[in-house]
């Protein structure tokens, strides 16, 4: 056989997937994000902070977002091993979604240098739900813009076995930050704020999800 006039079949190379295609393909499912909405005092102003702190995360698609709004519960500050039927009714309206969430958001004004009471007792009636997740801080009031609150929910977050971000959004004397129509006055600062925030909870929300698919928490 002559080998120099053998045909040779040859196999076209597959083609190449786009950048944008392999980008799509790659690209990790967004994070579950529970906003923990803390203040249920009549009269709150906590839904416009809410609404401006949602509209920070409407073009972001690292995120899905579920809100946990405690004016909208009625948990009895009184814990128990054994609730009752309506207590269980109550918590079955938010316990899933802390259960399900990779990171939360808690928005939280100041009340005399601390956080409300019904986010000490939303903390304190779950355990799991919270460890080993990161939580980011939205934060209102007068001249603290409830710092002193935030730096409190550390140390209680430390005790649920959470991670809690280094930045946070501060707004100081938020009433006069919003127009009647809740929108932010001068919103450069306070959307660079978000913006990092948000940053560092998804990398941390990354981190922590794929660590515990590797191995889970322990306590």
């Amino acid at each position: 056989m002559d080998i120099t006039n053998a045909s040779t079949a040859t196999v076209p190379p597959a083609p190449s997937a786009s950048p944008a295609a392999a980008e799509s393909a790659s690209a990790p499912a967004p994070l579950t994000l529970a906003l923990v909405v803390a203040s249920d005092r009549e009269g709150r102003f906590a839904p416009v902070v809410t609404d401006w702190f949602r509209s920070r995360l409407a073009g972001r698609e690292d995120f899905t977002v579920t809100v946990v709004d405690l004016a909208e519960t009625d948990l009895p500050t009184s814990l128990s091993y054994d609730p009752s039927p309506a207590v269980r009714a109550e918590l079955a309206k938010v316990t899933p979604v802390l259960e399900e969430a990779d990171a939360y958001v808690v928005i939280t004004p100041e009340y005399n240098h601390s956080f409300p009471a019904s986010l000490k007792n939303l903390i304190d009636r779950h355990y799991t739900e919270w460890q080993a997740k990161p939580v980011g801080f939205v934060s209102y009031g007068g001249i603290s813009g409830g710092l002193r609150a935030v730096e409190q929910l550390r140390q209680v977050y430390a005790e649920m076995h959470a991670v809690t971000v280094r930045d946070t959004v501060s707004l100081h004397h938020a009433h006069a930050l919003f127009d009647e129509d809740g929108r932010h006055k001068d919103p450069a600062a306070a959307e660079g704020a978000a913006k990092v925030l948000l940053d560092q909870l998804g990398w941390w929300g990354r981190a922590l999800k794929d660590a515990k698919s590797v191995r889970p928490y322990g306590v």
